[in-house]
């Protein structure tokens, strides 16, 4: 059941992904082009579709939080450490690089594997790669240290 849950959750998204066009890596990257909004080549539209994800998101989480435990498991699984490490900082610098250069991120570039053609294969391929690299990283340094927060 758990197994079926996930797939269709899974495709809801991959299907929302793809009738908002972010499988599309120009469209994408027509968002992050900022210096097009004088042109008016700018493309808002995957501010509305992230704007969409933030409110689905804020209302999930507190409806699901008042239970005592999810649906398909024991206990909640959520962050413990409130710490700003140098992971926090650099995964998501990474990300956004990526992101920018490719007009992918992994969600979309999973859907675009039908249609994407080789940009989509490459993309994922870098990706794996950079998790795997993350994890070997992650396996051989000691726990991160937290970045000293400034008050």
């Amino acid at each position: 059941m758990v197994i079926l849950a996930q797939f269709v959750i899974g495709l809801v998204l991959g299907l929302g992904l793809v009738i908002a066009g972010m499988s599309n890596p120009a469209k994408v990257l027509n968002f992050l082009d900022l210096a097009a909004i004088p042109t008016g080549g700018w493309d808002a539209s995957l501010a509305f579709v992230l704007g969409g994800a933030v409110v689905v998101t804020f209302i999930g989480y507190r409806l699901v939080l008042r239970r005592d435990r999810p649906i398909f498991d024991s206990r909640f699984h959520l962050p413990t450490s409130t710490a700003i490490d140098t992971r926090i900082l650099v995964g998501p610098a990474i990300f956004g690089i990526g992101w920018g250069l490719a007009g992918f991120c992994p969600g979309p570039a999973l859907t675009a594997l039908t249609t994407g053609g080789p940009p989509a294969w490459l993309f994922l391929a870098a990706m794996f790669a950079g998790m795997a690299g993350a994890r070997w990283l992650a396996a051989r340094e000691p726990a991160p240290s937290p970045v000293p927060h400034r008050s």
